[in-house]
């Protein structure tokens, strides 16, 4: 199991190491060789576990932010084609007859060509993606300002200002420390919450 972790996934497992080491140590090994401790040395025992913790903390979401930022680079990008349509040209052929000859007459259509562009349902509805983002945990692990969450387990979306595309893959196959939520939300819903960040991000 320990050979499939990558990187980022093993400094992560190290550092929940070193927590659980210290906390072993102090609760079962040091009681024994020193029942009163820390009797007069709780004022240090106490700051060093507080700034062990901050460490401990300050570390995971280091690497969290960094496993979201790899697994992103890695996903390939999505692109949407767009077609032309062009009408054909007609030409009616001049007429003659054999007593009188008219003018060759020509007609000629104006061609035309549309592309079509995406459409609202292509690239999700920001409106609809606010109320997605409310109603589901967005909020309790990201700061977003304009949907006045402030979650600090996840990155601060304002800062990262993600683009569309990044959203969805990350929304759709989850990172580091973040769930998948294609179980839980249909396509078009990963598309509208995908919209509404990337758009409202950092504003």
């Amino acid at each position: 199991m320990p050979l499939a972790l990558t990187g980022y996934q093993s400094l992560l497992l190290g550092v929940a190491l070193v927590f659980i080491a210290f906390a072993l140590t102090v609760a079962l090994v040091i009681p024994r060789w020193k029942p009163e401790f820390p009797s007069r040395y709780l004022g240090w025992f106490i700051g060093g576990a507080i700034l062990l913790f901050a460490c401990q903390l300050t570390a995971v979401l280091l690497l969290a932010n960094l496993g979201e930022k790899n697994t992103a680079e890695a996903a390939p990008p999505t692109s949407t084609q767009t077609t032309s349509t062009q009408s054909t040209p007609t030409q009616t052929t001049p007429t003659q007859s054999t007593s009188t000859t008219t003018a060759p007459s020509s007609t000629t259509t104006t061609s035309t060509s549309t592309t079509t562009g995406p459409t609202s349902s292509q690239h999700g509805d920001p409106v609809a993606g606010k109320q997605i983002f409310l109603s589901q945990p967005c909020g309790g692990c990201h700061t977003l300002a304009d949907a006045g969450t402030t979650g600090t387990v996840g990155p601060n979306l304002d800062q990262l200002k993600p683009p569309y595309d990044r959203v969805v893959t990350q929304v759709t196959n989850g990172g580091a420390i973040m769930p998948s939520f294609k179980s839980q939300l249909t396509p078009q819903q990963i598309k509208d919450v995908a919209a509404y960040v990337s758009s409202v991000a950092g504003k």
